[in-house]
């Protein structure tokens, strides 16, 4: 279920307890289980509590501070934003959502139809029930996370201990990509920062809780960049979490009903825009309102830059997730809700992020072989999400190790059988006049109109050989039907009211073009 704190679950919990480097408090966050309203830190020799201190020059890279401001005002936010770069002839967006939404969205999304979400972080250490496993084990306190903790790891064990095991020991970002290429993917999007709050690159406002500093010591956003890039012809995206859980800016603003806006001046802002700067995303998968508006991320602000002055300006797409209440309602294409699958045509472009693992977006030790889908369910839901205008988000989870595991490198190599076969009937295709069929269950149609093309997906083969379809109106001595794959052109007759019965070619499972689904190409009919 979507929520607005972010996905699948609720919001804040338990108060941070930092470590410490160089006497100064790092954003590698050991955690207090004190719910109270304060940020609370041990002093180097242990004696009680204290409040952080600002860490000067001494503090190491990125040393976080704490400034008290009145509020977001523009001037401090134009000191934010990165100088202005060459726009060219192109339109100019305000900072206004009438002026963003009535941004054309880049053709190369509609036309890419599949890609892939990789959820990747601390929570895959523990790797037990869900990514959300801080929440539930520190804040809802859920019995079976916290006897998970109990049965596994020592009394005082943090989450922050969770950092240095997040070793990444056996990833190899070429293989990721060569398999992500296998799946017939075109785009890919890695979750760069979920709610926790570590980042799989370097970022100079997270030292200390980042991939470069703990755990991997590698720039894991960096290294699948390159690797996506040079290896493979997906699209590199990047999801982003706006909030983080447990961030003392951020709760501290929360108290504020969002009236103070120290967060996203000194956090979220600036890790925004170094992301683009420094990776070019060109899907920025945006993430977690914690149940803040708009105005307080300044959402309107960041889009009138990325979209104006950027260096992926002309090419990024964005999602609808930039503050409580803009879901399904404003920014680059709708996402509504997880596992969004409406079943009928929107009117604006969509897309149906999901997971493989029906119960977590990221790897669960504990996941039996049924939580996951078939690959027959998973073409289905590509098949029905192309067919309504959608683009389908499939989700893995890797290994805390960096192991795309055996079962979810079976389905993407899966995928891209099926779509070797049948890509033609989903990569750059549109929406028909409908949906699916009105006479067989399980029969999905897509178009392109310039080639006179409709083709029908359907699900079962017939155990009659016929393939009875109500929609198509065909024209005797124009209409053409071929099975993709099979590449003869077959037998069809038209119907007593409308539509068509086509001729399936007798075939022998191991002549059969495919497994999982087929499509017919369709030509001149209407």
């Amino acid at each position: 279920m979507q929520a607005s704190w972010g996905r699948s679950a609720p919001a804040p919990g338990p108060r941070p307890l930092p470590s410490q480097r160089g006497g100064c408090l790092s954003l590698r966050t050991a955690w207090s289980g004190d719910l109270g309203g304060s940020y609370l830190a041990r002093d180097p020799e242990g004696r009680g509590i204290r409040r952080p201190r600002a860490c000067g020059q001494d503090g190491g890279r990125g040393a976080m501070r704490s400034p008290k401001l009145p509020g977001l005002v523009l001037p401090l936010l134009l000191l934010l934003l990165p100088p202005p770069g060459p726009v060219g002839g192109a339109a100019r967006f305000d900072p206004t959502w009438e002026s963003l939404d009535a941004r054309q969205l880049p053709a190369w999304f509609d036309q890419a139809k599949f890609g892939i979400f990789i959820h990747w972080g601390v929570f895959s250490v523990p790797s037990f029930g869900s990514e959300w496993f801080w929440w539930y084990w520190q804040k809802e306190k859920l019995p079976s996370y916290v006897d998970f903790m109990k049965n596994n790891y020592p009394p005082d064990f943090t989450y922050a201990d969770f950092g240095p095991l997040f070793t990444a020991k056996f990833f190899d970002a070429n293989r990721w990509a060569d398999i992500l290429q296998a799946s017939g993917a075109k785009y890919v999007v890695l979750t760069s920062k979920h709610h926790e709050g570590f980042t799989l690159w370097g970022s100079e406002r997270s030292w200390n809780w980042n991939a470069v500093d703990e755990g991997p010591k590698r720039d894991i956003v960096k290294e699948l960049a390159a690797a996506i890039r040079t290896r493979t012809d997906l699209r590199f995206g990047l999801y982003y979490s706006l909030f983080e859980w447990f961030h003392p800016l951020f709760l501290e603003d929360e108290s504020s009903s969002f009236q103070k806006q120290q967060y996203p001046l000194s956090k979220m802002l600036p890790e925004l825009y170094e992301l683009v700067n420094q990776y070019q995303p060109e899907v920025l998968w945006s993430d977690g309102d914690g149940g803040a508006p708009d105005t307080y991320w300044n959402s309107t602000g960041f889009l009138a830059w990325l979209y104006n002055e950027s260096p992926i300006r002309d090419t990024v797409v964005t999602n609808d997730r930039w503050g409580a209440g803009s879901i399904c309602k404003h920014g680059g294409y709708y996402t509504c809700s997880d596992r969004y699958n409406p079943g009928h045509l929107l009117p604006h472009k969509w897309e149906n992020c999901m997971t493989i693992d029906q119960f977590s977006w990221g790897y669960r030790r504990n996941a039996g072989i049924s939580d996951y889908l078939t690959i027959e369910e998973l073409v289905k839901q590509l098949v029905e999400t192309v067919s309504c205008g959608g683009n389908l988000l499939m989700n893995i989870g890797p290994t805390k190790d960096g192991i795309i595991s055996a079962i979810f490198e079976e389905r993407l190599r899966q995928m891209g059988t099926w779509l070797k076969v049948n890509g033609e009937a989903i990569y750059d295709t549109h929406a028909w006049r409908s949906q699916n069929d009105t006479v067989t269950p399980d029969v999905w149609y897509t178009s392109k109109p310039k080639n006179k093309l409709v083709y029908a997906m359907f699900l079962k083969w017939p155990t009659s050989g016929q393939l009875f379809l109500g929609q198509p109106k065909a024209t005797l001595g124009a209409t053409e039907v071929e099975l993709l794959g099979h590449g003869q052109p077959l037998q069809w007759t038209p119907l007593e009211q409308n539509g068509i019965m086509v001729e399936l070619p007798q075939l022998t499972v191991h002549q059969m073009p495919c497994k999982w689904g087929w499509a017919l190409a369709l030509t001149n009919v209407t």
